[in-house]
């Protein structure tokens, strides 16, 4: 099994940009070298088989797209109120949906996790997660709302993602940024725009 660390990561990153365009179906090692664009049998020589390869571009996924420590220190500069909610859920929006690959590739993931209980399990304990640290730092870091709020956020949010990358004529690019406003604003009420 081959050690370097910076090929692993193109390689699953390439496998990412598969799922994304072909599917699980089309998750094939050699798929995943042409697209990395390394000789053929380069990625056989990083992962033991498929549900190998599976389960670590789960692992890819939150690897790229876990914040950086500044950006999680810098969220909470200003006021904590209901704006600071909405101004930190319009940046995750915006934030997931411009890793639409990853995002596409983790829906792909999923449905694949239904067959593979390695997958679900993976995918199980590390979303729990996610949002166990979201709820913990919401609340902890005196944010309006208590952890109903966070999941609500996280089921609402999660979908018109969902919407926005797969369907994106259901609900217009120009009507994005009011509905994670009136989202925000249903969840947690208090005073009009």
């Amino acid at each position: 099994m081959r050690q370097n660390p910076a090929r692993r990561a193109a390689l699953l990153d390439a496998a990412i940009e598969v799922l994304a365009r072909e599917g699980a179906r089309g998750l094939t090692f050699r798929a995943v070298d042409v697209e990395a664009q390394v000789p053929n049998g380069t990625a056989s020589n990083y992962f033991d088989n498929r549900d190998d390869l599976l389960t670590q571009v789960g692992h890819r996924f939150y690897e790229r797209l876990e914040p950086e420590a500044t950006m999680v220190a810098s969220a909470l500069e200003g006021p904590r109120d209901r704006d600071r909610v909405t101004e930190l859920m319009h940046d995750l929006v915006e934030r997931i949906s411009q890793f639409r690959s990853g995002y596409l590739a983790l829906l792909e993931l999923r449905l694949e996790a239904t067959r593979r209980p390695e997958l679900r399990r993976l995918l199980t304990e590390r979303i729990r997660a996610d949002v166990d640290a979201n709820i913990t730092y919401h609340t902890e870091s005196g944010l309006p709302g208590d952890a109903t709020t966070v999941v609500l956020l996280y089921l609402a949010l999660n979908w018109l993602i969902l919407e926005r990358l797969t369907l994106p004529d259901v609900f217009p690019e120009s009507q994005i940024h009011d509905l994670v406003t009136d989202v925000v604003e249903r969840v947690l009420p208090g005073p009009g725009r």
